[in-house]
C-alpha cells in the first residue's frame, strides 16, 4: 500500500485493491507458519519426543495429563538413623502450672530427644588389701592367691584395662607416646610418664609373644602364603619387615633383605604356596610359587608410556594382556584340563616373548627374560583356583606399618622394633578376621599366664 495514499478520499476499487493485496499478505504468512510448525514436530520427533521451546516463548506444555507415580518399593529395612539402648533417663516437666501455680503431676510423653556424650571419667585407683588368717584347728596361715588373677596386667601396677587401652591407642590407633601421655592426663586425669607408658607396651609385648608363635604355626600350615617386605629404619639403621600373610593371620618380624629370612619363617613344615613378587630372595624356596601379575603388568604399563610411539611394544603389550584375562577368567571343574590349561598358557606367554628375548633394541627385553624365566610361576592360579593371581593380601597387611612407618620414622631400638612386630603380628591377625581389637587385647592379658 502506498503510504501517501489517504484512506479517506480514496474511491472505492481502490480500497478494495488493498483488501485483496492484505489478505493475501496473511495467506502467505500463514502458510510459511505452517511449514515452520512442521518442522519444529520432525525436530522433537528426531530428538526423542521433548517439546522445545522457541527463544522468547513460553516453554510449550504437554497436552496429556500427567501420570501418577508408581508407588515407592517397600524396603526390606529401614535404613534411618536407629536410636541408641539409653543409659539414662532424665525426666523434664513443669511442678507448677505457670499461670495461677496450681501444682501439677502427671502428665504424658510429648517428644524425647536423644543426646549422646560421654563422660570425664577420672582414673580407678584401687587398694587391694591381702589379710593372712590363721586356721585355728591346724594353725595354718593363708592368704588368698588366686584373686590376683586377672587385676593388672603383669606384676606392674597398671590394671587390664589400662594396659590394653595404652596398647591399643599406640597398635591400632598408631599414636606417638606423647599422644597416648597427653589422652591419659587429659580424659582420664592420670599423669603417667612416657617411659612409664613405653614400659607398658613392652610388657604387654612380652606376654602376647606365646600367642605370636602360635600365628606362626598357623601361617607355616596355611596351603597359601603371601610374603612380601618393605623398609623399616631401627635406631636410624635402614632394614626391612617381612609380612607372611593368610586371609586370617598376619606375621610380621624386622630382619635383613636375605633369603634366610624365608627358610625361618617358613620352614620345612611348610609345603603350600608362595605368592610373592620376583624379588631374589624367593628363588630358592622349593615348593610351588606364584609371581604376583600386580607386578608384572605395572612394568608393562610402564613402558607403554616410556615409548607411546613403539607399536610393536604396543601389540606385544595387548597380547600379554589378553592372555592373563584369558587366565583370570578360565575356569573348569577338573584338575586335569585345568592343568593342561596351564601348560597351555605357559606355552603361549613364550611365543609372545620369544620374539623379543635376544633383540637388544627392544625395550619390552627385559621383561620378555623374566616372563620365561619365571612362566612356571605365573600360571600356578590356573590349575589351583584357591591360589590368587596377585600378591595384594601382603601389601595390604603392610599398609598399617608403612602409615605408622610415615608418623615416627621407624623404632629407637631392638626392644622397640621386637614389641612393635610382635603387636602389629597380632592386631593384624585380629583385624583379618574381624575381631575387636581392644576386647581381644583386653582378654588375652587377663589371661592366667602358664
Amino acid at each position: 500500500m502506498n503510504p501517501e495514499l489517504d484512506l479517506r478520499t480514496v474511491d472505492r476499487e481502490a480500497l478494495l485493491a488493498i483488501m485483496a493485496k492484505q489478505q493475501a499478505t496473511i495467506a502467505e504468512q500463514r502458510a510459511t507458519i505452517d511449514q515452520l510448525r512442521q518442522r519444529l514436530a520432525a525436530l522433537e520427533q528426531a530428538s526423542g519426543g521433548g517439546k522445545r521451546s522457541m527463544p522468547g516463548n513460553k516453554p510449550t506444555t504437554s497436552a496429556q495429563p500427567p501420570q501418577e507415580k508408581p508407588p515407592r518399593k517397600k524396603r526390606d529395612r529401614g535404613f534411618g538413623r536407629l536410636r541408641m539402648v539409653p543409659t539414662r533417663r532424665v525426666e523434664h516437666a513443669v511442678d507448677r502450672c505457670m499461670d495461677c501455680g496450681t501444682p501439677l503431676d502427671g502428665g504424658w510423653v510429648q517428644r524425647t530427644r536423644e543426646v549422646i556424650d560421654i563422660p570425664v571419667v577420672p582414673a580407678q585407683v584401687t587398694e587391694h588389701v591381702f589379710v593372712m588368717r590363721q586356721c585355728p584347728s591346724c594353725g595354718r596361715r593363708q592368704m588368698p592367691q588366686a584373686a590376683e588373677e586377672g587385676m593388672a596386667a603383669g606384676r606392674q601396677r597398671f590394671g587390664t584395662n589400662l594396659v590394653s587401652l595404652i596398647v591399643t591407642l599406640r597398635e591400632e590407633g598408631r599414636l606417638p607416646f606423647q599422644r597416648i601421655q597427653w589422652y591419659l592426663a587429659t580424659v582420664h586425669q592420670l599423669r603417667v610418664s612416657v617411659g612409664g607408658i613405653v614400659n607398658v607396651v613392652h610388657q604387654a609385648a612380652r606376654r602376647m609373644r606365646p600367642a605370636v608363635a602360635a600365628v606362626v604355626e598357623q601361617v607355616r600350615g596355611s596351603p597359601v602364603v603371601h610374603a612380601d617386605e618393605t623398609g623399616w629404619r631401627q635406631d636410624g639403621r635402614n632394614g626391612y619387615v617381612w609380612t607372611f600373610s593368610t586371609p586370617t593371620e598376619r606375621y610380621f618380624a624386622r630382619r635383613g633383605r636375605n633369603k634366610e629370612v624365608v627358610d625361618e619363617v617358613l620352614d620345612e613344615s611348610f609345603g603350600g604356596v608362595l605368592v610373592s613378587d620376583f624379588y631374589a630372595a624367593y628363588n630358592h624356596y622349593p615348593g610351588l610359587k606364584q609371581r604376583c601379575w600386580a607386578h608384572l603388568l605395572r612394568e608393562v604399563h610402564d613402558l607403554k608410556v616410556v615409548y607411546p610411539d613403539d607399536a610393536a611394544l604396543g601389540r606385544w603389550a595387548d597380547a600379554v594382556h589378553r592372555l592373563y584375562t584369558e587366565a583370570k577368567t578360565f575356569t573348569h571343574p577338573q584338575a586335569k584340563q585345568r592343568r593342561n590349561a596351564q601348560l597351555r598358557m605357559e606355552q603361549q606367554l613364550l611365543a609372545i616373548c620369544r620374539p623379543f628375548l635376544q633383540d637388544p633394541s627392544a625395550p619390552q627385553r627385559k621383561l620378555c627374560q623374566r616372563m620365561e624365566r619365571f612362566r612356571k610361576e605365573l600360571f600356578v592360579f590356573v590349575a589351583d583356583p584357591a591360589v590368587p593371581a596377585d600378591n595384594n593380601r601382603a601389601e595390604r597387611s603392610l599398609r598399617h606399618l608403612v602409615i605408622s612407618r610415615k608418623i615416627s620414622g621407624g623404632t629407637r631400638s631392638a626392644q622397640g622394633s621386637e614389641s612393635r612386630m610382635t603387636l602389629a603380628s597380632l592386631f593384624g591377625t585380629w583385624r583379618a578376621r574381624g575381631l575387636d581389637t581392644f576386647q581381644e587385647c583386653r582378654t588375652l592379658l587377663a589371661a592366667p599366664q602358664l
